[in-house]
């Protein structure tokens, strides 16, 4: 969370706290914004942890880490599907509005 390739600026240390231990993270963002983030791991962490029962840190990052990267990866999904049908109603409007009848929003 250092500083973009790009040449940004990044802001002073922020403090947060993910499963009991704190962190001084640094990015270009906003403190909130860090802290919003820290704030969906923390609460992931401590769902896995409740659901395995397990008290190996290192293995509930990972479960955690993979349940975000499933919610990431379900909403590109979701919003990949939201383009597709938004260019093949744009498409069809495109159609209508050139005569052709045959294809219909």
């Amino acid at each position: 969370m250092s500083a973009d390739a790009g040449g940004g600026r990044a802001m002073g240390p922020v403090p947060v706290t993910i499963y009991g231990q704190v962190y001084s993270l640094r990015s270009d963002e906003n403190p909130s914004h860090l802290e919003d983030l820290a704030a969906l791991v923390d609460t992931q962490m401590r769902e896995v942890a409740e659901r395995t029962r397990t008290a190996d840190t290192a293995k509930i990052a990972v479960l955690a880490a993979l349940n975000l990267a499933d919610q990431l990866r379900r909403a590109e999904r979701r919003a990949d599907d939201s383009v597709r049908v938004f260019e093949e109603r744009a498409q069809a409007m495109v159609a209508l509005l050139e005569g052709d009848p045959g294809q219909r929003p």
